[in-house]
């Protein structure tokens, strides 16, 4: 590959990591939860915290967690992401995603953020989150002070 075939093959492959959050955002948007587990490679990681079970692994596990929390009448998720950074190392790359997040859980509208730590793989010629790692550094009802909320990061 000449030096132009691999910077050209870099950003491509940076582009098609950072397309993985905002798909994913998109498609939990959409309620939609088996597109969203299809992101995952077939031993995929998810990490929503411990209130939700702390490391979740596999497609039929990420497919049950998912099902639960996306799109059902007791949680509506509406996340937004943003300053993704990235780090590519071959057919393997890490990044954090940062998030601003709306919500209604059991009926409470709430606001947050909070970032994603991600680890992506490439299979079979095309990237998928390989871990995700969720960490909330606040979730409050709309009119109270974040800076006065539990962080849920705190033990």
């Amino acid at each position: 590959m000449t030096d132009l075939e691999q910077k050209v093959q870099r950003m491509q492959d940076l582009e098609d990591i950072r397309d993985l959050p905002r798909r994913y955002a998109h498609l939990v948007w959409q309620g939609k939860p088996i597109e969203t587990v299809d992101l995952f490679c077939a031993d995929g990681i998810v990490d929503l915290g411990p209130e939700d079970g702390g490391e979740i692994r596999g497609a039929e596990n990420l497919r049950a967690i998912y099902s639960e929390k996306v799109g059902t009448d007791q949680m509506m998720l509406h996340p937004f992401v943003h300053n993704h950074v990235i780090d590519l190392n071959g057919d393997h790359a890490s990044g954090t995603a940062y998030l601003d997040l709306r919500c209604i859980k059991d009926g409470e509208s709430l606001m947050g953020s909070g970032y994603y730590e991600d680890q992506y793989i490439r299979e079979q010629g095309k990237w998928k989150f390989k871990k995700r790692r969720l960490t909330v550094c606040y979730l409050v009802p709309p009119g109270q002070s974040w800076n006065q909320s539990r962080r849920l990061t705190d033990d």
